[in-house]
């Protein structure tokens, strides 16, 4: 019988958490507010389509850097929720399109289709984190207005981090895969 935790795949995913972590913090404030967030460690999840190790790694890395957070307990717990969800969905992308297709349009359509869960689900819940829980309204004519702007922000802030950091980082791994790199196999 194969066993899911090797030691390769735990200390993957210890190396996957930690990044995030580091990435996160190491820019500070600016990872979690304003209209553009420096977030780049979101490159990350598009890890789940090669690494099913990726999903419970991105879930703990989101949770300790967000201890940081301006939004306390709501975004250490409601905003890592979203990146489990996220990632989850990444790998089931990630396993509905085979990463063995030799054809390219396959290839993209699974970093496109991947990219899709982390992008639109924290545009889409995050700022009632940073709005309503978070009370962050100060400069907007109401919630809803503060709403929308923080969505389109996260929404521009995480495609540019997933899609334009994280293709290449994927490239990069099928390569690797391809030629039989081992640490990139499992």
């Amino acid at each position: 019988m194969k066993t899911f935790f090797t030691t390769k795949r735990i200390c993957r995913a210890g190396v996957i958490a930690a990044l995030y972590v580091a990435l996160t913090c190491s820019f500070g404030m600016i990872s979690y507010m304003g209209l553009f967030q420096f977030r780049p460690a979101e490159a990350f999840c598009l890890l789940p389509l090669f690494y099913a190790e990726a999903v419970p790694a991105l879930f703990v890395g989101c949770m300790l850097a967000n201890i940081i957070s301006l939004y306390g307990v709501a975004d250490i717990f409601l905003g890592s929720a979203v990146t489990l969800i996220a990632a989850l969905i990444t790998f089931l992308v990630g396993r509905l399109l085979s990463e063995n297709n030799r054809k390219r349009s396959v290839r993209a359509a699974r970093i496109g289709l991947g990219g899709i869960p982390p992008v639109v689900l924290n545009a889409l819940i995050i700022p009632i984190v940073i709005v309503y829980i978070g009370g962050m309204t100060e400069g907007y004519a109401t919630a809803l207005t503060a709403y929308l702007w923080n969505a389109l922000s996260l929404l521009v802030s995480q495609s540019v981090w997933v899609y334009a950091l994280g293709t290449p980082l994927c490239i990069f791994l099928a390569r690797l895969r391809r030629r039989g790199v081992k640490v990139a196999l499992d």
